[in-house]
């Protein structure tokens, strides 16, 4: 059986490999070289184009990147602590001091703690076991001042229902009251006496608590749990009270342990008491932590510094007309007289130059170490206040240069040029896709074509040789 085949001047590789069988050109070769040359200008200048798009995007890019670096670090640093006066208890078991971040403290504090805030502690009768039915009904949580046999209710404070279903054991009710958001949280204790359900409440006389019952009488057995000052089958195990404080001698009281600004700028967290033997709050000296940073802060400016100024070269620079840059740029340059902190008095470090930075006519940063051990002396109250992580200072600055510099929407920003740059990079590889395609267009016409040419320059080739062949014939006759 025979096969029947077809092709297309433009559809198999054996046809345009034949082309020129005819004339002897390379036809194939021809139609690629002149569709090259047709399209090789503008190929060249879209790939000069992208190179340079490309050039420009890791550029702004690596200096976008370097920003957000130093205003993380920064961020870090900050927060360690240490480029503040970190305040410290002489009797470290006595109380835990931090920042509470409303000031910068300084000087020296008495600090004598005489009595510890507590919460009301609560234990019930006995239970046979944990998993006891207790009844059913309403257990209501009442809020006040728990005295020797007296109450008196903090009408302030919301009383708590909380419902105990039919069935439910000691230790369910127990989940029940911790569960019921009223600050309460409750356990069984297995005791040598039996199961007792446990009741604590928040630290404070104020915090007290008494528990009121709603019997079901179809279950009865809650009022079991029921408790007054006085009455009741439960044990009152511990009774709410405030802390007692002196600072400086002088007293203070606070419903919990954890005292706020009772020393300006500072939490205290107590933990012990030390009647009659005060103990001193002092505060670490962070002016070396401080040196160290601002020449940290220096040099990776200069490191900042350094590339920008290379990626603007009027020159060579691969920034060298771009908005986002020539705004860095600005901002570099103003740097060091930048308020930073408006809400400083007159005389107080406001500025970073007040700290010892400055510019040079090069375009680097230098320190002043003088100038900011001047400063730290005369104001370091005011100096430490501007290393925080505050609304003011020089974390806050630099995070927001750092942002500004990466705002996409901002097209005066790196991060607006980084978004327009790509944009262009993808209409620059749309044209190059297109441009491909219509290269490829034109070598297949060209190749079509040239078939054509070829074919008929066969058959001419064909008659020629008919033509040489009948003469010879003719010639030979006549011999």
């Amino acid at each position: 059986m025979m096969t029947s085949t077809s092709a297309t001047p433009s559809a198999t590789s054996s046809l345009i490999t034949a082309l020129g069988a005819g004339s002897g050109i390379d036809m194939a070769k021809l139609a690629s070289d002149l569709a090259a040359a047709q399209y090789a200008g503008r190929i060249d200048r879209l790939s000069a184009k992208s190179e340079t798009l490309k050039a420009q995007i890791s550029a702004a890019s690596d200096i976008k990147s370097m920003m957000l670096s130093l205003a993380t670090s920064l961020g870090d640093r900050v927060r360690m602590g240490d480029l503040s006066a970190q305040p410290a208890v002489d009797a470290a078991g006595v109380a835990k001091a931090t920042l509470s971040g409303t000031g910068q403290p300084t000087g020296t504090y008495s600090l004598e703690v005489e009595r510890l805030a507590q919460g009301q502690m609560l234990a019930s009768g006995s239970f046979a076991s944990r998993d006891a039915v207790v009844g059913a009904g309403t257990m209501t949580i009442r809020f006040g001042t728990v005295d020797v046999g007296a109450f008196t209710e903090d009408t302030a404070k919301a009383a708590v229902d909380i419902v105990i279903a039919p069935g439910a054991t000691l230790a369910q009710t127990a989940q029940a009251i911790s569960a019921s958001g009223a600050g309460l949280t409750a356990y069984v204790s297995d005791t040598v006496d039996g199961a007792k359900l446990v009741i604590k409440g928040p630290e404070g006389a104020a915090s007290g608590f008494v528990i009121d019952v709603a019997e079901d009488g179809a279950n009865p057995g809650l009022s079991a749990l029921a408790w007054q000052p006085g009455s009741g089958s439960g044990t009152l195990l511990q009774q709410g009270q405030d802390a007692l404080v002196k600072i400086d001698g002088l007293a203070q009281q606070s419903a919990t342990n954890v005292l706020t600004d009772a020393i300006p700028g500072v939490r205290l967290n107590l933990t012990a008491t030390n009647i009659g033997a005060p103990t001193t709050v002092r505060f670490a000296d962070p002016s070396t932590a401080i040196t160290g940073a601002m020449q940290d802060l220096t040099s990776a400016l200069n490191e900042i510094a350094a590339v920008l100024n290379e990626a603007t070269d009027p020159q060579t620079g691969d920034l060298a007309r771009d908005p986002g840059a020539r705004a860095l740029r600005q901002n570099f340059s103003a740097l060091a007289g930048r308020v930073i902190m408006p809400g400083a008095a007159e005389g107080e470090a406001r500025t970073l130059s007040d700290l010892g930075l400055k510019i040079t006519r090069y375009g680097t940063f230098e320190l002043d170490t003088q100038r900011l051990t001047d400063a730290m002396k005369r104001d370091p109250e005011g100096v430490a206040a501007m290393f925080t992580t505050g609304i003011s200072g020089i974390y806050s600055t630099f995070d927001s240069l750092s942002r500004s510099t990466s705002a996409v929407g901002n097209p005066s920003s790196l991060g607006g040029s980084i978004s327009r740059y790509n944009a262009q990079l993808l209409e620059v590889g749309e044209d190059q896709a297109e441009l491909v395609e219509d290269q490829e267009a034109t070598r297949a016409r060209l190749a079509a074509r040239f078939a054509v040419s070829d074919s008929r320059i066969m058959g001419f080739q064909s008659t020629l040789s008919f033509l040489e062949n009948q003469i010879a014939a003719w010639n030979a006759d006549k011999g």
